[in-house]
């Protein structure tokens, strides 16, 4: 399994509710969406940021969802271009 840390930082021009209101509208695309087991919208207005975390089965998946067309069209849609991270996850605790 492969965690995904995709971070929007941005400088004086952090939105906080610009940011919620993507992360609301944009949350029913991922639902059931293949080899993706979960994904968290975070927002951390302290640190003018915003990170989205996904957990992927495979890191092929993720590696394949993560394209250059995705980060432009990510990347107009938050106004700043992220960092992305990949992480094998070495366990996962799922309480539900």
């Amino acid at each position: 399994m492969v965690a995904v840390f995709v971070t929007f930082q941005y400088a004086n021009d952090f939105n906080e509710a610009k940011v919620r209101k993507i992360a609301q509208e944009a949350s029913g695309k991922f639902q059931g969406m293949p080899q993706l087991r979960s994904k968290a919208f975070t927002v951390r207005t302290e640190a003018k940021c915003a990170t989205n975390v996904y957990l992927w089965d495979s890191e092929d998946a993720a590696k394949a969802f993560f394209t250059d067309e995705l980060l432009a069209r990510v990347t107009g849609l938050y106004g700043v271009r992220p960092s992305v991270e990949f992480a094998q996850v070495a366990a996962l605790v799922d309480n539900r």
